[in-house]
């Protein structure tokens, strides 16, 4: 007879690639059942975006084979369960799991792009995400998703009036741009524009999320000091481009999330503008603001490099008509921010799986 026991012992042979752990002792092996030498369960994954999935599932089959039974029917379900590191007392965004700051120490990077498509890319992987524009003097998400002219909606949640994000390709938008006229400046003192931030995180209705990206302001002021201080980040990500004008600005910005007072983890640098590769050549690449700056910005900190995002004509007519890469035809820009949400994702898993909870 094969036991639960036998079964379990060959399956802590298997180790998850990213969090240097067998697959036993994360309780990634769930709903175990035997019947004969018919073997099931389930291996629930930290990420959607595991690269090697089925190379997971064949190691967990080898293994019984080989320490169990040779002729077990081994029948393995693969899901994925966003994890999370949350321990606060859950008044600031209560049911939100992952909250993910997007951050660049100088505008012009194109920050608002990568976030974005960043929170359309995770969506696309089956995880509810919600996108907060908290660059309140300049927000550019709106025309990025086309909701110029739309507002949200009021609700009762819980005896109280609370604002509705607007439901645009998947994911939950709110902008300060939906509460005020394309045309009217925001002209408001850090206290003001640090409290409209506040009530973003307490007077919207998000919801149940996976990840909650929040695309900040350029610079390290007020909004920075609000957030950091008040919400309990998962982690933040630093965009950059290539050149050295770029990079020095993006050190103050990791910089910042290291200091003692604020200490905000790190999930890893983002190279915007990486490279042109013309539609007609797509496999050539020309490097117009130098080579890898942001990967040697990454090795300087010891922190994950999340990827590369070309220069490509699409990404800009796309966010200027309000349809995003990640939701156009257009395969090579759709191809690099998949693979940076996916570097992303794991970055994060890592995150929770190692660090204190927060």
């Amino acid at each position: 007879m094969i036991t639960e026991q036998q079964v379990l012992a060959a399956l802590s042979q298997v180790q998850d690639p990213d969090l240097g752990r067998d697959l036993v002792s994360l309780n990634m092996i769930q709903d175990l059942q035997i019947e004969g030498k018919k073997i099931r369960f389930k291996i629930v994954l930290t990420t959607p975006a595991c690269p090697v999935k089925d190379a997971m599932q064949q190691a967990c089959i080898n293994a019984i084979h080989m320490m169990v039974d040779p002729t077990a029917e081994v029948e393995i379900q693969m899901e994925s369960r966003t994890t999370s590191r949350r321990q606060d007392n859950r008044v600031i965004l209560p049911d939100v799991k992952n909250i993910i700051a997007v951050a660049s120490g100088k505008g012009g990077v194109g920050k608002s792009t990568i976030s974005t498509n960043l929170a359309l890319a995770i969506a696309q992987r089956g995880a509810k995400v919600g996108l907060m524009d908290a660059d309140i003097y300049g927000p550019s998400i709106p025309i990025m998703l086309g909701l110029k002219g739309e507002r949200p909606r009021m609700a009762q949640v819980q005896g109280r009036p609370m604002i509705v994000p607007i439901l645009r390709f998947g994911i939950e938008v709110m902008s300060i741009g939906l509460l005020v006229d394309e045309k009217q400046a925001v002209i408001w003192r850090g206290p003001m524009a640090s409290s409209a931030v506040r009530q973003f995180m307490t007077d919207i209705y998000w919801g149940a999320l996976d990840y909650l990206v929040i695309d900040l302001p350029p610079g390290t002021g007020d909004i920075h000091l609000t957030l950091v201080q008040q919400v309990p980040l998962t982690g933040a990500i630093v965009v950059t481009t290539p050149q050295d004008v770029a990079l020095a600005d993006a050190r103050k910005a990791l910089g910042m999330f290291n200091t003692p007072q604020i200490k905000v983890p790190v999930v890893g640098v983002v190279e915007n503008m990486a490279y042109f590769s013309p539609p007609d050549l797509p496999d050539r690449k020309y490097y117009l603001f130098g080579k890898e700056g942001g990967k040697k910005l990454a090795e300087e900190f010891d922190v994950p490099f999340l990827g590369q995002i070309p220069i490509v004509e699409n990404i800009r007519e796309g966010g200027d008509i309000g349809v995003p890469a990640m939701v156009s035809d257009d395969e090579i820009s759709r191809k690099a921010f998949e693979a940076f949400a996916d570097q992303t994702i794991r970055s994060i898993a890592k995150l929770n799986a190692s660090l204190q909870p927060a």
